[in-house]
């Protein structure tokens, strides 16, 4: 494995029924209302964070720097981090202990649409859905976060006596939005016992531990009342709104729930 960038699987092909888990909601998931009303806001604001999305491995000699930088990067406020680990370096000699097959099709699906940074390789920090580039380069990330569009529609949040959280998205687009709750492990620290990283400890930030598709935003007004049992995902203390375009396109908004 290079000791810059790991690139293997380019051109991998977008995994089937992304754009139908993007639009059809998760039965279990959420109450879906479209609204006309303002709902109560909390106190976290309107504004969008820029979502940065880092596929590494733990079998990754080149993505420990990338790991550390996502540290550094999720104190920002105006940043939402989330790392998704891959599974394709499993064969290394070492199982990534907190890898998932959802991250590598998504990655996969990235660069099949050939944007700035596109293939399939770690460390890599994928912006907004959109252009990325090698995860340890910092001024690189930097670079695509100041280009980041952060003029989409606005999420808000009010949470009932019983724990019901409504979710209200307000805006207006011509575009259809997949909504997903995604739950997240704040710290993971793992000791490699094999492969290039053996006899590391790594440390990782807001690992993606589950994901629930709560619908769809059609460019207008509209609610999703989420149960106190979606925010029980095992592993996870923190949980995070995504609005996404069909078939990994860019996202549009996004919120850190306070939860």
């Amino acid at each position: 494995m290079r000791k810059i960038v790991i690139c293997a699987l380019i051109g991998g092909s977008a995994f089937a029924g992304f754009i139908a888990a993007q639009l059809a909601p998760s039965s279990a998931a959420s109450t879906v209302r479209e609204t006309t009303r303002a709902s109560p806001a909390d106190a976290a604001g309107i504004s969008n964070p820029v979502v940065i999305e880092l596929f590494t491995s733990q079998g990754c000699s080149s993505c420990p720097p990338a790991d550390m930088l996502a540290n550094r990067l999720a104190k920002d406020d105006s940043l939402l981090v989330i790392t998704r680990p891959v599974t394709y370096w499993d064969r290394l000699g070492w199982k990534d202990t907190l890898a998932r097959e959802a991250n590598t099709k998504l990655q996969r699906t990235y660069a099949a649409k050939g944007l700035e940074g596109s293939g399939v390789y770690t460390p890599q920090m994928v912006v907004n859905g959109g252009g990325g580039a090698v995860g340890s380069r910092e001024n690189d990330i930097r670079s695509l976060v100041r280009r980041a569009d952060r003029a989409g529609p606005t999420i808000t949040t009010a949470t009932d006596a019983n724990g019901e959280m409504t979710i209200s998205i307000k805006g207006k687009s011509d575009y259809l939005a997949g909504v997903s709750l995604i739950a997240l492990s704040s710290s993971e620290t793992v000791r490699i016992g094999r492969g290039e990283n053996g006899g590391r400890t790594m440390h990782y930030t807001n690992v993606v531990k589950a994901e629930q598709n709560l619908g769809s935003w059609r460019g207008r007004p509209m609610e999703f009342s989420i149960s106190p049992d979606n925010f029980k995902i095992s592993g996870a203390d923190k949980y995070a709104i995504i609005l996404q375009r069909p078939g990994a396109g860019p996202i549009v908004s996004a919120k850190l729930l306070d939860i």
